[in-house]
């Protein structure tokens, strides 16, 4: 398992730009990149009026984490997608990849094989994006023990 990489501008914008063009393709009407924890790493579109999407992302990563788990149990590793339907909303939750997950919302407007066709797409693109963040992640100095006997030096003056 890598881990969510700190996004820059252009990461975020990059990640923007794939969810604004993935709705207009596939006709939904909300997505977002979450963790697998529940922390929302960028959105786009419209929830209703009345609906945080802090809190759909943490029940979306909930969902989706006890649905691996039953996937576990039934000898997959995962089950890459999990679609949920109401009278008026339809949410298809994919993973992106160990640490990332795609949360579409959509309604009676298009299609879960239509928002599923092109979520493939975007899912690829975003992974390639959370990828390349990772890959430009600035490591940390590791510092030697005459590096600490330095500084202690210094303090204890």
């Amino acid at each position: 398992m890598q881990s969510i990489p700190i996004l820059g501008i252009d990461d975020t914008a990059h990640l923007l730009k794939v969810l604004e063009e993935f709705l207009d393709k596939s006709e939904a009407t909300f997505a977002m990149v979450i963790d697998r924890g529940g922390a929302v790493l960028t959105q786009h579109g419209d929830l209703p009026s009345d609906t945080d999407s802090m809190i759909v992302a943490a029940l979306a990563a909930g969902s989706f984490a006890a649905t691996k788990e039953l996937a576990r149990r039934l000898g997959e590793a995962e089950f890459n997608t999990l679609h949920q339907q109401g009278q008026c909303a339809q949410v298809l939750t994919c993973s992106v990849d160990d640490d990332a997950i795609l949360v579409t919302v959509f309604g009676p407007q298009t299609t879960q094989g239509l928002v599923r066709f092109y979520s493939v797409n975007a899912i690829t693109r975003i992974a390639a994006v959370l990828n390349q963040a990772r890959t430009n992640q600035q490591v940390l100095p590791v510092f030697s023990e005459s590096d600490v006997q330095s500084a202690e030096e210094i303090f204890n003056r």
